[in-house]
């Protein structure tokens, strides 16, 4: 580190760093007064705007990555300049549809704050000191720091965090070229409950495709598919269209009344964390009527008909009522209407039913529902297909190094012993805590999009004071495209390419019900020196020596991919490269659709060398690995496919559930059941439920800086409920202060002891359940831009501060309206900041909805 004295030349903010040679110091702190900000230059008045000419574009094919639904995208180029985008036809999820999130794509290259060059930090860490430096000496450093763990033998010290990357395959890569497992993500603070739910169930994918277009009837717990669901767009049309055009019905159980509450035809404010009471009780009520599908539970459930009716005989209506607060009548009517609608209907869940200490269960006891009517696999039903992944004619370049065999309590924390069962889902909100316990050492951390101080629990203090310290993490490394909260607390900034300017392959379930792959390619090139992450690790693995470098025999990932593809020739003669940066999307068109994917019989080839036992009717192979595996069940005198579960069939008393929480000491029947959840348990009268929630136009920390989003949702104030805010004397507008609790029962830190507090504004409305109080996510920020924190220079003073004259935006620079400064309503509040740390039991997620509290007025 360079040594800094008094006559050391220091340029100040982002407007100086265009201008920032090799070796200079440039100080950038968003929270420094606004005059401190560059001053040289004109105020930019608002530009006139500009007819594009349509004579002279160009259509490039890439995919969004504003969410994490993943939509095929047209990009109309001009000059090199992304003008506009539109949904690509070819993608068989969203077709011509596109949210204002995937609108917003031609503003992901052009935040005037945009990070240009790498930077190493020339002060304390976060005091906001950086020296620009170059890429050789970026990557070379590095090398340098993750080779020396390498040669200690503590590979697994060496770890990436990822956001939302989209580059799994890329980053498996280098970690198992070193030898780390290392490999950290955000999955257990999303989804690993439903995923889990799948997989317990299915065994064969963690996400379900509803056939919804067929569909007449939905029961949905907990999924505001209207705005914020993975998929959310490409399920909402395929809704849309099915109760137009079949009069399918939507019924939506949910705290609050959320866009997709709003819209469906009865809505339905339960309990918090009940609603796998009510999916059970539901159970009951089918069997009772005999609206079961006797055929498909005797051919394709674990559990006969006589057991299923036994074990949900306790769950009766009038429990769930207890439980739930819906009136039995309701729940009783609700199931009578959904069985009658079968196979034709869908009963699914998403994170307010999932996001609980017993999610798992919850989410396990919907989908249940669908296999006691019949309704999985068929058209119009509960619909899946195999796990996505990239095309085997498109498989990555060899050598492919070998899976690590170090080990890190990071990546899989004994604890939870279901969090990496079927896929590495990890539980990512423990990475900080661990680390200050000193349970595990990093000596290189590289974090890519990762925004953990604003979206991780308890990121604004834990988080931080581990990024903030040397010794937990002895180097920090971070790409981002603008100056995050993550980026502020780094030794070394890689100023990276945004999902606009870089490669990579995409794909999520198809709701086409079809195999298919996406190709994400540049619409246009990454400003100042930016450069994919990507891209860093290759060159960062050239230089950790031959046994590493030999796994990279490519210089770019530009070339890894056309090396991918190029080999495969299409039906048109097209090569695999061509072809897909012209359509962007490869739909298998050949292959029958996943409709009752566990009744297709086994193929002739797949037969080959299989063995029939007669004790279990299981078709038994053994693989390239020599390790004998299950392929295959006999059934009405057919090798089928079956369920890829332990038992073959749809699995509702599942052996590894069993067996995990004996593990840890948590015992589980291995049947979806009701748990209370402790924290919930006699909860005293002053205590409410605080939940969060996303806007339609916001994605965890990722969103925020783009200007047309942040200005349609820039605020989130607490919704409380009209009688409850009467009887404590609250109206809109009013600051409360909310004052968080931690959990109990088998969690992180089950204390019961407080949080934190923080003051917010209130809006009051009927739309919520008495003791719920709700508090969107994704705002509140301290980094990234004017517009995320809404910050206008003051009154005369230069308000440019772009880091690339060029882009600098009129807009931000004087019409940033909901600065507080010039009366808005400021940036928001960061919740997440005050929700405790809780992974569930056994799966690790996070109980973002179990958190308790108590308000007062102030």
């Amino acid at each position: 580190m360079e040594k800094i004295n008094r006559r050391t030349a220091i340029k100040t903010g982002l407007g100086a760093l265009a201008g920032l040679s090799v070796g200079e110091l440039i100080r950038l702190d968003p929270l420094m007064p606004g005059e401190a900000f560059a001053k040289a230059g004109d105020v930019v008045r608002n530009r006139p705007r500009r007819r594009i000419d349509y004579s002279k574009a160009k259509y490039v094919t890439s995919v969004c990555l504003n969410c994490s639904t993943v939509c095929g995208l047209i990009g109309t180029v001009i000059d090199g300049k992304l003008v506009k985008v539109a949904g690509n036809p070819n993608d068989p999820n969203n077709g011509f549809s596109l949210c204002a999130k995937g609108q917003a794509s031609v503003l992901v290259s052009e935040y005037p704050e945009r990070l240009l060059y790498p930077l190493k930090r020339a002060g304390k860490r976060g005091e906001g000191l950086w020296q620009r430096i170059t890429w050789e000496e970026a990557h070379a450093e590095i090398a340098r720091r993750i080779r020396s763990a390498m040669d200690q033998g503590v590979p697994e010290e060496v770890a990436i965090h990822i956001g939302r990357s989209r580059l799994g395959e890329e980053f498996g890569r280098f970690l198992s070229a070193i030898g780390s497992p290392t490999q950290l993500n955000h999955r257990a603070l999303c989804s690993s409950a439903k995923r889990a739910a799948n997989y317990i169930s299915l065994g064969e994918t963690d996400w379900e495709t509803i056939d919804a277009e067929r569909s007449k009837y939905f029961l949905n717990f907990g999924s505001n598919f209207y705005e914020a669901h993975q998929g959310a767009i490409h399920l909402a049309r395929r809704v849309v269209k099915a109760r137009a055009e079949l009069g399918a019905k939507l019924v939506t159980f949910d705290v609050r009344l959320s866009n997709t509450a709003g819209r469906s035809d009865e809505w339905f404010a339960p309990t918090p964390g009940s609603e796998g009471a009510i999916a059970l009780a539901m159970a009951n009520v089918l069997l009772a009527e005999n609206l079961q599908d006797s055929k498909f539970i005797a051919t394709w459930c674990d559990l006969s008909e006589a057991e299923i009716r036994a074990f949900v005989a306790p769950y009766t209506p009038e429990w769930a009522a207890k439980e739930s607060g819906v009136p039995a009548a309701d729940i009783k009517r609700l199931a009578i209407e959904f069985g009658r609608a079968a196979p034709t209907c869908a009963a699914f869940t998403n994170r307010g039913s999932d996001a609980h200490y017993n999610g798992m269960h919850n989410s396990r006891a919907v989908v249940m529902l669908n296999a006691i009517v019949g309704s999985i696999g068929k058209p119009g039903g509960y619909c899946y297909g195999e796990e996505p992944r990239v095309p085997a004619f498109f498989a990555d370049v060899e050598p492919r190094p070998p899976r690590p065999t170090r080990t890190s309590v990071l990546e899989n924390p004994p604890e939870y012993p279901l969090a990496n069962k079927w896929q590495r889902m990890r539980v990512g909100q423990l990475v900080y805590a661990y680390l200050k316990e000193n349970r595990a050492k990093i000596q290189v951390y590289l974090s890519y999009t990762l925004a953990s101080p604003t979206t991780w629990p308890e990121g604004r203090s834990l988080a931080v004071d581990v990024l903030k310290d040397e010794s937990k993490i002895a180097f920090h490394a971070c790409s981002d495209v603008v100056y995050s909260e993550t980026a502020h607390y780094a030794d070394m900034i890689l100023p990276d390419a945004a999902y606009t300017e870089r490669w990579g392959f995409d794909f999520r379930n198809n709701f086409a019900l079809r195999r298919y792959v996406t190709l994400r390619q540049p619409m246009q090139k990454p400003p100042g020196e930016c450069l994919s992450f990507a891209d860093s690790l290759i060159n960062i693995a050239k230089r950790l020596g031959p046994d590493v470098a030999k796994y990279y025999p490519f210089d770019s990932h530009e070339e890894q991919m056309r090396m991918r593809m190029q080999k495969h020739v299409f039906p048109s003669g097209e090569n695999g490269w061509d072809f897909m940066r012209r359509t962007g999307v490869w739909n298998d068109m050949e292959q029958q659709t996943f409709h009752e994917l566990y009744n297709w019989e086994l193929t002739a080839k797949q037969l080959e060398g299989a063995k029939l036992d007669e004790a279990t009717g299981f078709y038994r192979k053994a693989g390239a690995d020599g390790v004998e595996r299950v392929i295959g069940i006999r059934v009405d005198g057919k090798a089928r496919r079956g369920f890829p579960t332990p038992s073959r069939k749809f699995t509702l008393r599942h052996p590894d559930l069993i067996e995990a929480g004996n593990k840890v000491g948590w015992p589980d029947d291995g049947l979806p059941r009701h748990v209370p959840i402790p924290a919930h348990a006699d909860m005293p009268a002053d205590r409410f439920h605080l939940v969060s929630f996303k806007w339609n136009v916001h994605t965890q920390g990722r969103t925020a800086p783009q200007k047309l989003l942040t200005e349609i949702v820039h605020d989130n104030p607490m919704w409380i409920n009209t009688q409850t805010a009467a009887s404590l004397g609250i109206k809109t507008g009013d600051d409360v202060e909310i004052t968080t609790y931690r959990p109990k029962g088998a969690t992180y830190q089950p204390t019961g002891e407080k949080v934190g507090s923080a003051v917010v504004r209130v809006v009051v409305m009927e739309g919520i359940h008495p003791r719920v109080l709700a508090v969107s996510n994704s705002l509140g920020h301290m980094y990234g831009g004017r517009a995320a924190t809404a910050k206008s220079a003051p009154r005369g003073t230069n308000p440019s501060y772009s880091s690339d004259p060029k882009t600098e935006d009129s807009d931000l620079a004087e019409r940033v309206w909901w600065d507080k400064a010039v009366g808005g309503k400021g940036a928001g509040f960061n919740i997440n900041a005050i929700l405790p740390i809780q992974p569930s039991p056994l799966v690790g997620m996070q109980g973002w909805y179990d958190t308790t509290c108590t308000i007062r007025k102030v």
